[in-house]
């Protein structure tokens, strides 16, 4: 591994990198350390057959450095095939907060295939071993959700990077066919909602069954969910107030619907001129 200083444009992004570079808050910040310090923590780089580097590690630092009016940049030149770059690309990012759940499904996947390449043993508990070992402090089978990810089209893996649509219906989506998807991005639009965990085993099961079409998800999707049902909540503590010391929640509760009971009567006899 050497270090020197190369001009940015002999810098080239990796390629299918999953992460994106994002202007926000943090960017701003590191702009503005990199125009007080300069790059304190050099790229990791590799040398491309056609010429100039490879960034494996260091994709928003270059993008600082260009907004910062930098024309150089300090970079580790290391020796190392595609899967090791991948696997180092991968790992150097996984750390930060600000991760989609569609970058670490690309990431996982890609991590994962670059394992299985380095390996050469890609059988049985080998697969699961390499699974559990992706990111420190999540399991293989959590892994495997994030990658199942990567099966939803484009624009409804946007809405769970929205966080328009929950992590578990949007795995269970994942295994309808691409029209289905399309079917059910259509109904998701018009209707203005997104697939509850329960709604969406039952696509998956249909769609196993080629018996979902589009009026099969018009209607699951248009089903009132339980969490839509309108309700008006108290405290009990509120409550006690108005009741006899002792009262249970479930005795508070008959009183107010009798009393509430009363209430209905006496407006319909005053609608009634009684």
């Amino acid at each position: 591994m050497s270090e020197k200083i190369v001009n940015i444009s002999e810098l080239h992004e990796f390629k299918d990198n999953p992460y994106q570079v994002k202007d926000n808050e943090d960017m701003e910040d590191l702009i503005e350390s990199i125009k007080e310090y300069g790059v304190i923590e050099p790229l990791i780089v590799r040398n491309r057959e056609k010429g100039g580097y490879e960034i494996v590690s260091g994709h928003r630092r270059k993008y600082a450095c260009e907004k910062a009016g930098k024309t150089e940049v300090p970079v580790l030149v290391r020796d190392m095939d595609k899967n090791m770059a991948i696997i180092t690309l991968v790992d150097s990012n996984l750390q930060r907060s600000d991760i989609l759940p569609s970058e670490k499904a690309f990431a996982y996947k890609m991590k994962l295939e670059a394992e299985k390449n380095q390996s050469k043993k890609t059988y049985g508990h080998n697969v699961h071993k390499s699974r559990d070992k992706i990111a420190e402090g999540i399991s293989g089978r959590q892994v495997q959700r994030y990658v199942r990810l990567t099966e939803l089209i484009r624009p409804l893996l946007q809405l769970v990077d929205n966080n328009k649509m929950a992590m578990n219906p949007a795995v269970e989506i994942s295994y309808l066919k691409e029209q289905e998807q399309k079917d059910l991005l259509e109904t998701i639009e018009s209707e203005d909602c997104t697939p509850s965990y329960p709604q969406a085993i039952r696509m998956k099961e249909l769609s196993k069954q080629n018996k979902l079409d589009m009026d099969t998800i018009f209607n699951i999707m248009t089903e009132q969910k339980a969490n839509q049902k309108e309700q008006i909540k108290f405290k009990v503590e509120n409550l006690k107030g108005y009741f006899p010391k002792g009262y249970s929640a479930k005795q508070m509760e008959d009183v107010i619907e009798n009393l509430l009971k009363q209430y209905k009567q006496r407006w319909k006899n005053r609608d009634l001129g009684r």
